[in-house]
């Protein structure tokens, strides 16, 4: 009857070990969060594993090290996370699982004066199991998310209770035993440290990319500004020779011919009169230069703009927040096959010390997301798929976010950002 609990409590502590590692991997990872069936299958195996280990009566650090290996296998498949990190967090996690299953072991030993509790096929021993993993069910059902300082905390509290235990006298553990978990002790500290240094270089490392894909965006825009801005002075450069040809036909009563002339002047005076005056150059600039653009491709273009004057935004932030944000909007409803259904809204409004910038678009198939992060559809890549992500980088300048939604037929960006006036001098 012992045998059968033993091998039934075997199987229900390695599932418990693998869906708690799991639901560690997409705390500290950008993952993808598994299924129900991803997460069944993943239990399924773990039953799998653990029965024949236990039938079978290989020693712990061979579970420990074929249940690493099963969790990088389901992490890869279902939470899509990178192999390498996905089998570093496994094996540390299972090595500090047996460290922390020592210690219950060992100081329930302690406080009972039972070596019983060493010998996990006694009853004792599976008090002192359970006792572990329940603290881990605990910790995964309250959606508990550990942090460098939490997880240091952990390994240090474990290096002094194992050193703690070659002080005691009321247990007998081998030297040997206590130096093997000690210099392990030091390897978890010592992982938890790589860990961190790894996580800060990656972050490190795509802050970069991000700052120079900003920079390479923002460059793009105010090129185009510089350009409009020509365009512009050589029109009103040229007023003063308009105005000579027409009080010259005026003058002779060509009142026909005058009224010709000013036709061929309205459309580019249309398109100036049509434009959304901000305050600021950028941001004119930008809604109008994606109006022309939404106009050439057939993309119906509104654009509702209600915009605070002298406040503390920066021209080169909003660039990269509502340039990428329209650009994103255009290649989408460019892609919406029926002409007549392609558009583009965009709405700012300022309530209180808060600006919201909202664009709504068209879009032919649902955005693909990859580990809850948007992707870009093309296929050249490039610079494509950075947009959102300057986007958020600049608006948390100003304690603001980005958000996105989509329904079936309207996809949707909102961007929220706290400003403060300032003095017009």
């Amino acid at each position: 009857m012992m045998h059968w609990l033993l091998l039934f409590s075997a199987i229900a502590a390695g599932c418990v070990r693998i869906l708690v590692c799991m639901s560690l991997i997409l705390s500290l990872l950008p993952a993808k969060k598994p299924g129900t069936q991803s997460m069944a299958l993943a239990a399924a195996g773990a039953a799998v594993l653990s029965a024949g280990l236990f039938l079978t009566g290989m020693p712990d650090v061979y579970r420990a090290a074929l249940e690493s290996v099963w969790i990088t296998v389901c992490s890869n498949r279902f939470q899509q996370t990178d192999t390498r990190i996905s089998l570093f967090i496994s094996i540390f996690y299972e090595i500090g699982v047996l460290f922390w299953q020592f210690l219950f072991a060992a100081w329930s030993g302690v406080l009972f004066h039972s070596p019983a509790f060493l010998d996990n096929e006694t009853g004792c021993g599976q008090i002192a199991v359970w006792l572990l993993h329940g603290l881990l069910i605990v910790l995964a059902l309250s959606f508990f998310k550990p942090t460098f300082r939490f997880a240091s905390g952990i390994v240090l509290a474990g290096f002094l209770a194992v050193v703690s235990l070659s002080e005691q006298t009321a247990l007998t553990i081998a030297d040997d035993t206590l130096d093997m978990w000690t210099i392990l002790a030091v390897v978890l500290m010592m992982s938890v440290l790589v860990f961190r240094i790894s996580r800060q270089y990656e972050m490190e490392k795509e802050l970069a990319k991000l700052k120079s894909e900003q920079a390479e965006l923002l460059e793009r825009d105010y090129t185009s500004l510089n350009n409009a801005y020509a365009i512009h002075a050589k029109l009103f450069h040229d007023v003063h020779n308009h105005i000579g040809v027409l009080r010259q036909l005026l003058s002779h009563q060509k009142v026909k011919e005058a009224m010709q002339y000013l036709d061929e002047l309205q459309a580019p005076v249309q398109e100036i009169t049509d434009t959304v005056w901000t305050g600021d150059e950028t941001i004119d600039y930008l809604i109008n230069s994606k109006a022309a653009a939404a106009k050439a491709n057939g993309i119906q273009y509104q654009a509702q703009v209600e915009f605070p004057r002298h406040m503390n935004l920066r021209s080169a932030d909003l660039c990269a927040i509502l340039g990428n944000l329209l650009d994103n909007a255009l290649e989408a409803a460019k892609q919406t096959p029926e002409t007549q259904e392609r558009f583009i809204r965009l709405t700012i409004r300022r309530i209180h010390q808060m600006l919201v910038i909202k664009t709504e678009n068209s879009f032919a198939a649902s955005p693909i997301q990859e580990h809850g992060i948007l992707k870009t559809t093309k296929e050249d890549g490039g610079l494509h798929g950075w947009g959102l992500k300057s986007a958020q980088a600049a608006a948390e300048k100003y304690d603001g976010m980005v958000q996105t939604s989509y329904t079936e037929h309207v996809f949707r960006a909102v961007v929220t950002l706290s400003y403060q006036g300032v003095s017009a001098k």
